[in-house]
């Protein structure tokens, strides 16, 4: 004989609330635009990781007498090229996979190391504001003075061009928003009685900064990281495409633009592609960005 059910179970159950996973899911799902744009860039990830696998050709490779081809869709077009080829003769839809893994490789670490020192810096100001405090916001702000990608340029080229100085340069120009938006959430956790809590019972430093105040300060760091990684990529083509990031013939998109500049007003597509790929990646991460930052901010959730 199966056990009756009261309605006041059933009750119980259907006004059970959701978990905070759920609620993050079902918020996020919303944002179509999120979704699109989540989506696009998984498939990007996944176009880089399987480069080797997918690309049609080796990027490296040059077919001579197939220079400048246009796309295969246009006449005059090599059906053995989709996107046409570079001045050198390589396949161009192979190095713009290949660029993927360059461009997206560099946004990822230029954002990570970023978002570690920013982290770091602005939960250390935040918890000795005095002196140590002053120091690191005065800084702070005389870096956010100047235009970020003039000061990323500036440093690129007295590093010199490498793909490593390009992860250093970018991650020195987007470490400022993280100290400041650190800082700021840090401060306000600092009054919690949670820490003061924590405090009295006799925590350590870096257990109060990483494990009790930083978990809390997590939801707009997330978001800004996606910002950020936008930025990165953005300003790692403009790197590129002046000469000081990649350089060629690696396949990374800043730096096949900057080979196309020259050839512009025969050969459009050199520049397309790359172009695209470019806004592509950044549309994206904005896109993602705008619905983690919908489906982390509690206040949204309530009014949606």
């Amino acid at each position: 004989m199966k056990p009756s059910v009261l309605p006041s179970d059933v009750n119980l159950m259907a006004a059970t609330p959701p978990s905070s996973w759920q609620l993050f899911l079902s918020t996020f799902c919303r944002n179509k635009g999120a979704v699109l744009g989540f989506i696009i860039l998984m498939l990007m990830v996944i176009v880089a990781i399987l480069a080797p696998a997918i690309a049609p050709h080796d990027p490296y490779e040059l077919f001579t007498g197939q220079e400048q081809l246009p796309p295969a869709f246009l006449s005059g077009g090599d059906a053995m090229f989709w996107l046409g080829t570079d001045d050198a003769g390589r396949d161009t839809l192979s190095r713009v996979m290949y660029g993927a893994r360059y461009s997206l490789f560099i946004g990822l670490s230029a954002t990570t190391l970023a978002m570690l020192v920013g982290i770091s810096l602005g939960l250390s100001a935040a918890f000795w504001p005095k002196v140590w405090g002053k120091a690191v916001m005065l800084v702070n702000d005389i870096l956010m003075s100047y235009p970020s990608l003039l000061l990323a340029i500036i440093i690129a080229a007295i590093l010199g061009p490498s793909m490593t100085n390009t992860i250093i340069t970018i991650a020195l120009v987007c470490t400022p928003p993280f100290i400041r938006l650190t800082r700021a959430t840090a401060m306000v956790e600092l009054q919690r009685e949670y820490f003061i809590a924590s405090q009295v019972m006799g925590a350590g430093v870096l257990r109060l900064l990483f494990i009790t105040i930083l978990p809390n300060c997590m939801a707009p760091l997330i978001v800004q990281a996606t910002m950020i990684f936008s930025s990165a990529i953005l300003e790692a083509g403009a790197i590129g495409f002046l000469g000081f990031g990649v350089q060629p013939p690696d396949a990374e998109w800043g730096a096949m633009l900057g080979t196309a500049r020259q050839y512009i007003q025969s050969n459009v597509w050199l520049a397309i592609w790359p172009g695209v790929a470019i806004f592509l990646a950044a549309l994206s991460i904005n896109l993602t960005g705008d619905g983690l930052r919908d489906a982390l901010d509690p206040k949204l959730k309530q009014v949606t």
